[in-house]
């Protein structure tokens, strides 16, 4: 089966905008962003610039549905920054989930009465922590009171659709202090919440304070008890998890980051933006000077592009759906000519005994206890799909020279 009978042929659905300004870069952040925001409205006309490149060159029709405003702190820009971006877009967009990544210390009342006038109506608040001290280590702008007033702004500004980022696994963090911030969550009650183990990327200050030894990571038996922690508190609350670290109540996922995990064709704008059109991954340069130079030359403004091959595309396909609401067994079989749970044999049956994975509804999903030992799970699946998909392309060979 050709990786061409792929959704991603379907026409491009999402498209991502990367804003890259920060008032303040925190340490841990390897996303790209600069701290110097007076380039703002000339990085506005180029991102519509950029947009208007992109729809000359694609070949397959293009009709929203999920917009992500992403960064960096898209809440620097303002509603009539965002207004214009919008009206470069194709349309129509009245029933497009359209979110925007905020930070509380960069958001009022009215901006959010404005942005959720203009039709943007999910909201991913970047809060991390409500402890003080660790938002302290985290070198966030927001105090605790900002972060819980964020929210309260969201509810009178009309956002329905709320989601809170949390990290765990903070130097010295502890049970009682991530829980605090867990119970914190709940009281506020987003419809969506998003829980990230802290990662020490490579070329960030924490990085090269860990490397000093002034920063001590958490080690990894403590992480995965955190991890426990954060999915019992979240699930027990009435949370479905539907991904590694992301947590949502009915009809409220993300419908923008399932595109990406079920890897459906995404447009993206803006420096460092990753984007994939027709089987062609491609990312922009990672530096805004570079990026509008291009964009001001009527160029694209991408740094590299690579095409992935079936084996390659099955892999990506597989990774992302199990760690994310599961492999959807018939559309393997159509896709890649193979099914998943011959491949997985009797380990599968062990894994659901175990709880682990659950079947149901042609979809092998990971269970809470799956997601916990899900790098683990991980690997086994990719190998034993590997091996599948390789037996099914030596099948389609032999049949091919037998014809001939």
């Amino acid at each position: 089966m050709s990786v061409l009978d792929s959704p991603s042929n379907n026409g491009c659905n999402s498209i991502y905008i990367h804003v890259p300004f920060c008032e303040k870069k925190c340490t841990y952040c390897d996303f790209y962003s600069i701290e110097n925001t007076e380039h703002i409205d000339a990085f506005v006309g180029d991102v519509i610039a950029e947009i208007a490149l992109r729809l000359q060159n694609i070949t397959q029709p293009v009709q929203p549905s999920t917009i992500f405003f992403g960064g960096g702190t898209p809440t620097l820009l303002t509603a009539n920054h965002i207004e214009r971006i919008l009206h470069a877009l194709p349309t129509p967009l009245a029933n497009a989930e359209i979110t925007m990544e905020a930070n509380p210390g960069t958001i009022s009342p009215e901006k959010l009465s404005e942005y959720r006038s203009l039709g943007v109506n999910r909201l991913s608040i970047g809060v991390q922590s409500f402890n003080p001290s660790e938002l302290e280590f985290l070198t966030r702008i927001h105090s605790r009171e900002q972060a819980i007033d964020a929210v309260h702004h969201a509810r009178k500004a009309g956002f329905d659709n709320v989601n809170i980022d949390v990290m765990f696994a903070l130097p010295s963090q502890t049970a009682a202090s991530l829980s605090a911030t867990l119970q914190q969550v709940l009281a506020l009650g987003t419809e969506h919440v998003s829980a990230y183990s802290l990662i020490y990327e490579h070329g960030t200050p924490l990085f090269r304070q860990m490397k000093r030894g002034l920063v001590i990571p958490t080690p990894e038996d403590v992480d995965a008890e955190l991890y426990e922690l954060v999915i019992s508190t979240l699930t027990s609350a009435g949370y479905r998890q539907y991904e590694v670290s992301n947590f949502a109540h009915p009809d409220k996922e993300c419908r923008h980051n399932l595109a990406y995990w079920h890897a459906r064709d995404h447009l993206s704008v803006g420096p460092s933006a990753h984007g994939l059109l027709n089987g062609e991954r491609y990312w922009n340069h990672r530096s805004l000077s570079s990026w509008q130079r291009l964009v001001r030359m009527g160029t694209l403004p991408q740094a590299n592009t690579e095409t992935l091959d079936e084996r390659e595309t099955m892999n990506e396909f597989v990774f992302l759906t199990l760690r994310s609401d599961g492999i959807p067994v018939d559309q393997v079989h159509r896709r890649f000519g193979f099914d998943v749970r011959t491949a997985l044999g009797a380990r599968l049956a062990d894994w659901i005994q175990d709880d682990l994975i659950a079947d149901s509804n042609g979809v092998l999903r990971l269970t809470s206890h799956g997601y916990a030992v899900c790098d683990e799970l991980t690997v086994h699946v990719l190998e034993a799909c590997d091996q599948a998909w390789e037996s099914s392309r030596a099948g389609t060979q032999t049949n091919i020279t037998a014809t001939e």
